[in-house]
């Protein structure tokens, strides 16, 4: 008789715990909702997010506040979702660099594959590689061939050791045999302000933030990193295209929560996200920057990050780089 009311009980338990689940799922978002943002408000991450957000108040009327925590390459960021509660109302707005890239190069705090739900990958951010225009080459195979002619002595610019701009391009040399000499800044307006005044010769960097530039002359861009040709620059091919086959990079930004978050929940800000992305007006509010809208389902995202850890994993032992 003991077994039988424990049985009970139990289930009695179990079914009240998936009704309350139904009911969390059925009932939220109850309130508003923090959007963790890991760079400073301005920046291709911080308009995505905020597009998105934006669309997600109007489907829930439910504010989606939008903190930006930029800061030790992501970490802080990752933190502040991590330790607020895993219901939903914290939310991590993280990009290729913290969830895929950080994690290959140094060891964290935190591991983003356990301790982190994926949600929906929202947008694909191609690169594209740009040149002073003192430098005589407007394809890759002409850069290619000037940095075999000239080992260390073109150098290219990044936003810092680690960071995706760096990475890619030793993804490039890697791929080439090229020796280039990396110069790393603090941060883009520098890096930028001496690619325009031609300290620097070459770099990767997202299209919003180069294309003015490049329509007024002062940088050419030769290629994109992406798989497929960028809408917001048609005319320029990718690196694939341009004889290096197999070249793939671009950053991406992904919706996350903590691992414990409700999977009921997860389901439901994935759907809502991936219909707000899929929207005409969106898509195309996006692609004018650059970004192309790219959901799927939360075991997609999750399986897309690993792909992508993996292979920067191997370019970082190829390249021997080493965070000092």
């Amino acid at each position: 008789m003991k077994k039988i009311i424990q049985c009970g009980i139990a289930g009695a338990l179990m079914a009240c715990a998936t009704l309350a689940g139904a009911q969390t799922a059925q009932n939220y978002p109850s309130r508003s909702i923090r959007m963790i943002i890991h760079f400073p408000p301005g920046g291709p991450t911080d308009f995505v997010g905020r597009a998105l957000g934006q669309k997600l108040t109007e489907a829930w009327k439910q504010q989606i506040i939008v903190e930006n925590r930029p800061g030790a390459g992501g970490v802080i960021g990752v933190e502040t979702v991590l330790r607020a509660p895993a219901d939903g109302y914290t939310l991590l707005f993280g990009t290729s660099g913290s969830l895929a890239l950080a994690p290959a190069l140094q060891k964290l705090p935190y591991n983003v594959f356990t301790d982190l739900a994926p949600i929906v990958l929202t947008v694909i951010n191609p690169q594209v590689l740009v040149v002073h225009p003192s430098l005589p080459v407007r394809s890759v195979q002409d850069l290619i061939k000037l940095a075999k002619s000239k080992p260390g002595q073109i150098n290219y610019g990044s936003v810092g050791p680690g960071s995706p701009q760096h990475m890619g391009m030793e993804l490039l040399k890697s791929m080439t045999g090229t020796n280039l000499l990396h110069v790393p800044y603090k941060g883009t307006s520098p890096a930028m302000t001496d690619l325009i005044s031609g300290q620097i010769t070459v770099m990767f960097n997202s299209i919003p933030t180069v294309l003015a530039q490049m329509q007024a002359g002062r940088m050419r861009g030769i290629a994109v990193g992406s798989a497929n040709r960028s809408p917001a620059i048609p005319d320029i091919p990718t690196v694939a295209e341009s004889g290096v086959k197999g070249f793939q990079y671009a950053t991406w930004y992904a919706l996350m929560g903590q691992a414990a978050l409700p999977k009921d929940i997860v389901a439901k800000i994935n759907a809502e996200s991936v219909k707000a992305l899929s929207e005409p007006e969106m898509a195309k509010r996006l692609s004018s920057q650059g970004a192309e809208p790219s959901p799927g389902t939360p075991e997609a995202l999750g399986k897309f990050m690993r792909d992508e850890y993996e292979n920067w994993v191997k370019v970082i032992k190829t390249a021997n780089i080493k965070l000092e």
